[in-house]
Parts: C-alpha cells; sequence; structure tokens
C-alpha cells in the first residue's frame, strides 16, 4: 500500500510548484504552505484494565502502561486571510503511529494504526515587522484513527476512539518576496483517546491514554490572491 504521507507529499509539492502560475503577493489572501513536522508526545496512561473470563485487573496498577512513539512527517497547510492581522489556518497530514508497552509490559508492541489529525486555528498576525511576519493562533484538532492493528497475544483487533483537543500556536513567516516565505511553527495540542483490544472470546484490554503532542513545523510557503485562480469583480488589498 502506498504510504499516504508521500501522497500527501507529492500532491503538495505539486501545488507549491504550480503557485508560480499565479501572481505572488506577500499580502495575499491565501496561502499554500509544505512542510516538515515533527511530533513528540508528552502521552500517559490514565488507566489500563483487563477483562478475562468476567475478571478485570488493573494492569496500571500492577505497573504496566503504554507510550506512543515521537514521528518526522511531511504537512500541508492551508491559510485563508480574513484581513491583514486575522486568519484561519487548516493544518494537515497523515502518520503511522506505534503503540509500545511501558512497565510489565516493557518493549512489547501492543498495536499500530493510522492517524489523520487536522487542527483549524483562528490567527492573529502581527505587522509593521517588515520581513519578519510573527503570529499566535488558538483553536482545535480532530484526530480520526483508521487501519487499527493489534498486536497485543491473544487480541485479535484493536479500537482507537476519535479524540479532539485544545490547540495553542505561535510562529513566524519570513518574507522572501514575490509570494514565498520561510517559515516556523509550533502548536501544543491536549488530547485523549481510548484504546480497546478485542479478543475472540470478547475478553478485553482498555486503556484510556493522554498524546498531548507538540507539533513543530518548518515550511515553505506561498502566498496569492484567490481571485487569481477563481476572479473576482475587485481586488483591494487586506486592511
Amino acid at each position: 500500500m502506498l504510504d499516504c504521507r508521500f501522497t500527501l507529499a507529492l500532491v503538495a509539492a505539486m501545488g507549491l510548484v504550480a503557485a508560480p502560475s499565479f501572481a505572488g503577493d506577500s499580502n495575499g489572501n491565501f496561502q499554500a504552505k509544505l512542510g516538515v513536522t515533527g511530533v513528540w508526545t508528552d502521552d500517559s496512561t490514565n488507566s489500563l484494565t483487563q477483562t478475562l473470563s468476567g475478571v478485570t485487573t488493573d494492569l496500571l496498577a500492577a505497573g504496566a502502561s503504554a507510550s506512543t512513539n515521537d514521528t518526522v512527517i511531511p504537512s500541508l497547510t492551508l491559510t485563508y486571510f480574513l484581513n491583514k492581522n486575522l486568519a484561519v489556518e487548516l493544518f494537515c497530514c497523515f502518520d503511522k503511529i506505534n503503540v509500545d508497552g511501558r512497565g510489565l509490559l516493557n518493549g512489547v508492541d501492543l498495536a499500530d494504526v493510522w492517524v489523520f489529525p487536522p487542527a483549524l486555528t483562528l490567527q492573529y498576525h502581527f505587522d509593521n515587522l517588515g520581513p519578519i511576519k510573527p503570529y499566535v493562533g488558538v483553536g482545535a484538532q480532530w484526530v480520526h484513527y483508521f487501519n487499527e492493528n493489534s498486536n497485543l497475544g491473544g487480541f485479535e483487533s484493536v479500537k482507537f476512539d476519535d479524540s479532539f483537543g485544545f490547540v495553542l500556536q505561535a510562529g513566524v513567516d519570513y518574507d522572501l518576496g514575490g509570494g514565498w516565505s520561510l517559515g516556523l511553527d509550533v502548536k501544543k495540542v491536549w488530547e485523549d483517546t481510548k484504546i480497546t483490544w478485542t479478543a475472540a472470546n470478547g475478553d478485553t484490554t482498555i486503556a484510556n491514554h493522554d498524546i498531548d503532542p507538540l507539533i513543530a513545523t518548518a515550511n515553505l510557503g506561498y502566498r496569492f490572491n484567490l481571485s487569481d485562480i477563481f476572479g473576482s469583480r475587485s481586488a483591494a488589498p487586506l486592511k
């Protein structure tokens, strides 16, 4: 199966290569960014129980827990400027994460899953700083989990509940001229999920797990006016 991460990178790269066919504008109302994103989880297991033949055991109390891996992935960001200071940003990517055991389960590969984690933020962009364009943002992230695979012995399936999280954001773009920019962006997200492993006989192992990732992105951006694509009766500069 083709890795979705590289499919996303290919589509995004084609979009940026095509961008010069539009007139680049450092004050345009739309910006696309292709980035390299690192995701560092500050995760912890809040509860971990196992039910075998009707008997429930608290594995967390016994010293077991779980951990998700850090990762580096390609990403795509789309930003629409409402005016020169306010903007709405959609950030997304695809990724595959692994869940490993800790404590009593140390080193055990418990599960792997694909994630689609779009984040939507409302931003304030500071102006009058020349080519340096810092911004802050606040919003939410939704994480959809799919293609789950259980690696826990005796449990043939696993389910990750979709999750929502609160996002704080800070970043800066450096204007290279002609609509092009280089940028750095950092997001902190607070979110959790419920993971349920199920055996053929109905036995279960259930974990409630905080993920709380720090997401840092280095990106190349291109900014222009949507009217260059769709046409407009008028094209006034952002105010």
